[in-house]
């Protein structure tokens, strides 16, 4: 299974990429650190879809099974720099797609508005977002070694298994619709 993980977060070394980076280890799963990524802003420029690290990130997701999606809440929504990384893609990438959404907050009752954004961004894409999704604020973590503490692992590992079944069903489902 070919699961691949957006860090839509700065700056480095904060709570999105603590994240991204315990998912992909405890799972074996791929990630793309938006930053690392190189796309432009997006301006519409045809020759900005031949650019080298578009054409590669567009390669990314597609290969991909299932996407993780992670990204801190700024300002009620996922954060800028992801809005422009996920411009880059059509539904020719996502379309049917099963699609994690985690947020991470500041605490209290923030991280909402930042998966209803992401959601509503998929869904613009036909991607089949799965229900199971999380916030995680900062009591979440353990920073000393770079983990979650129990309470948030068993929610992280509810989400990729929920991932996981919707992936399975994917690949066995959308080669049948396309031929019927």
């Amino acid at each position: 299974m070919n699961v691949l993980i957006i860090n839509g977060g700065m700056p480095r070394g904060g709570r999105t990429e603590l994240i991204t980076r315990f998912i992909a280890s405890e799972y074996g799963f791929k990630y793309e650190d938006i930053s690392a990524a190189n796309l432009p802003f997006l301006t519409g420029e045809p020759d900005q879809w031949q650019l080298p690290e578009v054409v590669a990130f567009k390669e990314k997701v597609s290969a991909a099974s299932g996407i993780i999606l992670i990204s801190p809440e700024y300002h009620g929504g996922m954060t800028g720099a992801l809005k422009n990384t996920l411009d880059f893609l059509t539904s020719d990438q996502l379309a049917h797609k099963p699609v994690a959404l985690l947020a991470t907050a500041g605490g209290g009752k923030g991280g909402i508005n930042c998966l209803n954004n992401m959601r509503t961004v998929m869904r613009g894409f036909y991607a089949n977002v799965i229900p199971k999704q999380i916030v995680l604020d900062p009591e979440c973590f353990n920073y000393d070694d770079g983990t979650l503490w129990e309470e948030s692992r068993i929610l992280v590992d509810e989400m990729v298994h929920e991932l996981k079944m919707y992936t399975k069903m994917s690949e066995q489902l959308i080669p049948r619709v396309i031929l019927d």
